[in-house]
């Protein structure tokens, strides 16, 4: 026999509770930035020391239909999803973004936790790739968005080459999903380019405080 999943019924509802709602609502509302980049370009490294100086910054949570792998945990590592449930959020239009990876999975941003933690005063932070980044311009257009950029075409081939993670046939494929995306840059609200980590960083949060 199947077993309920306790988060699609809150992820249906308008009403999401993150395990931060009990705390008291702050006097303003949060709000919501987009950060999008090209592989290798440092996204992860940039967004923990964002997280770590900023103060009210919350990550969302993607939901998905593949199976959780060893260690990770419903509601934490993501929400997972079978196929009705994700197709039920779409319908409802409780996906701020999704897509089909690989033909085989589909992963997407919950629209009711991201609601819910703006409500409460959050900074809320939504990592995603260009289509996403597109989407979201419908679903949350007040959401600025910022393109993390690499230095140069050449650092960005460089560091994807030496972290040694993908095959040379991967690499070539990451290489030409990255040219797209840095031919698409401008769409955005803002460019930060990463030649260190610091500064990226600092600008990052500069564009975070000037819209509070």
């Amino acid at each position: 026999m199947e077993i309920e999943n306790p988060y699609f019924n809150q992820l249906l509802c308008p009403n999401f509770k993150t395990s931060e709602s009990s705390a008291p609502a702050n006097s303003c509302q949060g709000l919501a930035f987009v950060i999008c980049g090209p592989t290798a370009v440092g996204k992860g490294t940039v967004l923990r020391e964002v997280f770590r100086r900023l103060p009210q910054s919350w990550y969302s949570i993607s939901a998905t239909t593949r199976a959780p792998r060893p260690g990770e945990a419903n509601g934490k590592d993501y929400y997972f999803l079978n196929d009705a449930e994700f197709s039920a959020l779409v319908a409802a239009q409780q996906m701020l973004e999704w897509a089909t990876v690989h033909k085989i999975h589909r992963y997407g941003t919950p629209a009711a936790p991201v609601h819910d933690a703006i409500a409460h005063g959050k900074t809320v932070i939504l990592e995603v790739d260009l289509d996403g980044a597109r989407q979201i311009r419908h679903s949350l257009p007040q959401a600025p968005q910022i393109f993390l950029a690499p230095p140069s075409w050449e650092e960005l081939q460089t560091r994807l080459i030496g972290r040694g993670t993908e095959s040379q046939q991967e690499q070539q494929r990451r290489l030409a999903t990255a040219k797209i995306e840095l031919a698409a840059q401008n769409e955005f609200d803002y460019i930060v380019v990463n030649n260190t980590v610091a500064n990226a960083t600092e600008e990052i949060l500069q564009i975070i405080t000037q819209h509070r």
